[in-house]
């Protein structure tokens, strides 16, 4: 019988409040030495996770740069999507962690395979899965829960 994920994840997950000001995701992150942390809101409901990635702004690509534009009959017309600058804008000037997460994070429910987990995992390059049921948070699985797992069969 194949290994389901309620079977490897950490089911009492460190999570954070979409309202939670950001020194408190930092602070949460630090304690329980996570590199990400799924955002509830008040309902338990999963609506974000917040990693590494969406707390430093680094690359060519992440700068506050305006978005490339040129003049046109007295007007401006960008050349790159404004949506994706006005995104860096939000996480750099956060204040909750709804400002910094990212909404609708990939999720898994605790009844699928541990080998269902690992494509996921791997196709969309996470390290871990907020694990929903009935949109709830109930836990979370990690690359290495499912790397154990695959080693233990």
């Amino acid at each position: 019988m194949a290994l389901i994920v309620r079977e490897v994840m950490d089911a009492d997950p460190a999570f954070v409040y979409a309202g939670d000001p950001t020194e408190r995701v930092l602070e949460v992150l630090r304690v329980h030495e996570l590199p990400g942390v799924p955002v509830v809101n008040e309902g338990d409901r999963c609506v974000g996770i917040i990693t590494e990635r969406d707390l430093i702004l680094s690359g060519e690509n992440e700068d506050l740069h305006l978005p490339h534009y040129f003049q046109l009959f007295g007007g401006f017309v960008f050349v790159e999507r404004f949506s994706h600058f006005e995104d860096r804008l939000r996480k750099a000037v956060a204040a909750t962690a709804e400002d910094l997460m990212t909404p609708e994070p990939v999720t898994i429910e605790p009844a699928a395979t541990v080998a269902e987990a690992a494509r996921v995992i791997a196709e969309r390059k996470h390290n871990r899965l907020p694990v929903i049921e009935h949109g709830r948070l109930v836990g979370v699985v990690t690359r290495l829960d499912v790397l154990e797992a695959l080693t233990r069969v």
